[in-house]
C-alpha cells in the first residue's frame, strides 16, 4: 500500500523536504495526543526478547534505531520510537539556531533508492532541544547528535560543541559528536586527529561537569575517510576512552548511480542503498582495529533484516536507518524487526547478541 502511495502520489507531487515536513507534522501531533504513542508502541515495537541488545549501559529492545537527521529538533522522538525503533537519535543540533542552506536542498534518487541532501544542520538550536527533552517521558532511548554552528569559526568549534553539551547532556541517553556532515563548510576537517582530540576531550569534560551520571559519548565519521584515517580515529577513540563510533554519515561520492544525471550532480551528502558497500567496509575496519572495546553503530544502506544481520555479523553492536524508512514507509522498522526475529529463530543462535562477528 505504501509503495503505491509513494510512487503515485508522494514522489510525483511532493518534493523530499515537503514530504518530510508533512510527516513530521503528523508525528508531532501523534506525540502530543495522550495515549497515542503508547498504543502504537504496543502494536509495532519489537517484543521478541531475543532481539534485546545491552550496550552503552542501556537495554535496547532491538538493534535497529533511527539515525540522526529525521527528528532534528526533538519534537517527535517518542512517536518515532513507537513505530518500532529501539532508539531515536535526534539532531543534528547546533549551539545556535540556524536556517540551514538555501532551498532546494534535498532530492530523492528513486532508481537508486537514495537521497541527496545539503540541509546544512537546519535546527532551532540546542537551547530549544534541551527545553523539549527536559519534559521527556520514559519509553524511548534518545541519543543526541551535536554539530557545529555554521557561522562559528573552526578555532571556536570546541566551545560551540561544549555549549550544546552543557545544555543537552543531562537529558541524553547517549551523546554523539558529529564531525562528518559534508554540508557545513570545514566540518569534516575536524575529523583530523589533531583537531578531534581536543574537541572530544572538551565535550567529555563538559558532559561530566553537568551531570552526575556518565553519559556515553560517541563520534560519527564519514565514509569518505581514507582507511588510514579511519584507523586513526579508532585509535583516538580507544585512547580517549570513548564509548563508541557511528559509521557512517552520508557520502560525497557519486559512483555508479542510475538516476537522472541532473539530480546526481547536486552537491550534498548521498544516503541510502549506494552507501551500503563502503559503510560495511568501514565497519569491518573499525571492528578489526578495536575488537569489542567500542560500541560500533552501523549506518548507511540499511534496507532489510538481511542488511541488519550482515552488519551485526560484521561487528556492529547496533544499526541505524533513515533512507530505508523513506522508501519503506511508516511500518518499515516493524517489518525489519519481524523479519529479523524470524531469521534469528530459524538459525542456530538463541539471541541476536549471539551472532559471532566474522
Amino acid at each position: 500500500m505504501y509503495k503505491l502511495l509513494f510512487t503515485q502520489v508522494i514522489a510525483r507531487f511532493m518534493d523530499a523536504e515537503t514530504a518530510h515536513h508533512t510527516t513530521m507534522r503528523g508525528l508531532r501531533a501523534l506525540q502530543r495526543t495522550p495515549g497515542a504513542a503508547p498504543l502504537i508502541r504496543r502494536a509495532l515495537a519489537p517484543r521478541d526478547p531475543a532481539l534485546t541488545v545491552r550496550a552503552l549501559g542501556l537495554e535496547f529492545a532491538g538493534p535497529l534505531g533511527l539515525a540522526a537527521g529525521f527528528d532534528k529538533d526533538a519534537v517527535a522522538y517518542e512517536a518515532l520510537g513507537a513505530f518500532g525503533f529501539s532508539h531515536v537519535e535526534i539532531g543534528t543540533v547546533t549551539g545556535q539556531a540556524q536556517p540551514g542552506n538555501p532551498k532546494p536542498r534535498s532530492w530523492r534518487l528513486v532508481p537508486d533508492r537514495a537521497v541527496i541532501n545539503r540541509m546544512g544542520f537546519n535546527n532551532e538550536g540546542s537551547a530549544a532541544a534541551a527545553t523539549r527533552l527536559r519534559q521527556r517521558r520514559p519509553g524511548t532511548i534518545v541519543g543526541v547528535n551535536i554539530g557545529k554552528t555554521k557561522m562559528v569559526p573552526e578555532a571556536e568549534a570546541a566551545a560551540d560543541y561544549v555549549t550544546s553539551t552543557e545544555r543537552l547532556a543531562p537529558y541524553a541517553d547517549y551523546l554523539v559528536v558529529n564531525v562528518s556532515s559534508p554540508n557545513t563548510p570545514g566540518l569534516r576537517d575536524l575529523q583530523a586527529v589533531e583537531h578531534l582530540r581536543p574537541l572530544l576531550t572538551a565535550v567529555r569534560e563538559a558532559a561530566d561537569r553537568v551531570t552526575e551520571r556518565r553519559v556515553p559519548l560517541l563520534v560519527k565519521i564519514a565514509p569518505d575517510l581514507a582507511d588510514d584515517d579511519v584507523d586513526a580515529v579508532a585509535d583516538l577513540a580507544l585512547d580517549l576512552g570513548l564509548d563508541g563510533i557511528i559509521a557512517t554519515n552520508t557520502t560525497i561520492a557519486r559512483d555508479g548511480l542510475a538516476s537522472d544525471p541532473d539530480l546526481v550532480k547536486e552537491t550534498g551528502g548521498l544516503s541510502g542503498a549506494p552507501l551500503k558497500e563502503r559503510s560495511i567496509q568501514v565497519l569491518r575496519r573499525l571492528r578489526a582495529r578495536t575488537g569489542d572495546r567500542l560500541v560500533l553503530i552501523s549506518v548507511g544502506g540499511i534496507e532489510t533484516a538481511d542488511d541488519v544481520w550482515e552488519r551485526l555479523r560484521a561487528g556492529a553492536t547496533l544499526v541505524q536507518g533513515y533512507t530505508g524508512m523513506i522508501y519503506g514507509g511508516p511500518l518499515w522498522a516493524h517489518r525489519v524487526n519481524r523479519d529479523l526475529s524470524r531469521r534469528l529463530h530459524g538459525s542456530t543462535f538463541q539471541t541476536i547478541t549471539d551472532l559471532p562477528a566474522h
